[in-house]
């Protein structure tokens, strides 16, 4: 592995060593019926940060361990028919309070989030369901979190509220001490010919206003106003926040995924991604992604869990 890779994961180690601190978090593991799902789970199990329930037809389950050469002995089986079975059953799971999170396994994220947002059986809250991808960037100070790239194709300024403040309780979970917060457009000015522009400034004010909470809120931002001081500086941009984001929030879903599989691709950063604003964290991953962003993404849904366990006066407002 190359020097830029292995540095890219630091980040990763500590959010790993964080969450091995905590007790495994009980995960349904939906329809882990190919070899990389399955080792994801059985590893994490393994490094303590799942207990995980596997929700799967038992036939395909066994076959798949006999090919990968994985021993499930001991790990919780809930028997289904097939893939939407198992996504049904996984939310069941947790609406009887026998999981606090789910993890995706060899099934479409479609499958999955149907069975989440379902009216009446699903985990929907008051608050938007999100998607966010926590990058471990070579170089940069600290996890990047972006969102959303997955869920929310165009949301509108009210959805956009919500987005921002799962994102926020995400940085919180994951013990960061401030939470920098940069609205992404293509410009650092208002432009009313640009959308993007005209909703980070109202966002920035609902901030002020305590309409969002537990962290400092900036734009419209580009991005390398965002998170390198040196072009905030030339732009003559005055905000803690400008050039120090660990927050990046995205105009639309199609920014939000160039800009992670940029990171990824061009920057060698690592990617873990979890879903927010369900009753519990879901663990979207790729079927593509490797067994470490499996294991990151665990480790991420860990600490987000434990974090919904405090008490709200010691999660704070935001919470």
């Amino acid at each position: 592995m190359d020097t830029q890779k292995e540095q890219g994961r630091e980040k990763y180690k500590l959010v790993l060593s964080m969450a091995r601190r905590l007790p495994p978090v009980p995960t349904a593991v939906v329809h882990p019926c190919d070899a990389v799902s399955l080792q994801g789970a059985v590893e994490a199990a393994r490094l303590g940060l799942i207990a995980p329930i596997l929700v799967a037809p038992t036939h395909r389950l066994q076959a798949t361990a006999v090919e990968a050469g994985l021993d499930i002995t001991g790990i919780p089986v809930v028997e289904s028919e097939h893939s939407h079975d198992s996504a049904e059953k996984a939310v069941a799971l947790v609406r009887e309070a026998k999981a606090e999170a789910l993890m995706k396994g060899s099934l479409h994220t479609d499958e999955v989030m149907g069975a989440v947002v379902a009216h009446g059986t699903g985990l929907r809250t008051a608050r938007r369901i999100s998607h966010c991808f926590i990058m471990d960037v070579p170089g940069y100070a600290a996890p990047l979190i972006i969102t959303d790239a997955a869920v929310n194709i165009a949301p509108t300024l009210e959805e956009k509220v919500d987005i921002v403040q799962n994102a926020i309780d995400l940085a919180h979970a994951l013990g960061l001490d401030q939470v920098l917060v940069a609205i992404l457009s293509a410009m650092e000015t208002v432009n009313p010919k640009v959308p993007s522009t005209i909703e980070a400034a109202a966002l920035c004010k609902m901030a002020d206003r305590g309409q969002i909470t537990g962290g400092l809120l900036e734009g419209p931002l580009a991005l390398d106003n965002a998170i390198d001081p040196h072009a905030a500086a030339i732009k003559h941009i005055v905000s803690p926040v400008a050039g120090r984001a660990n927050v990046l929030v995205v105009p639309d879903l199609e920014a939000g995924n160039m800009l992670a599989k940029s990171l990824s691709f061009l920057g060698g950063a690592e990617c873990a991604g979890i879903v927010l604003g369900a009753r519990v964290p879901v663990i979207l991953t790729s079927r593509a992604d490797s067994v470490v962003t499996r294991l990151a993404s665990c480790a991420v849904a860990s600490l987000v869990a434990a974090w919904r366990r405090r008490p709200a006066d010691r999660r704070g407002r935001h919470g």
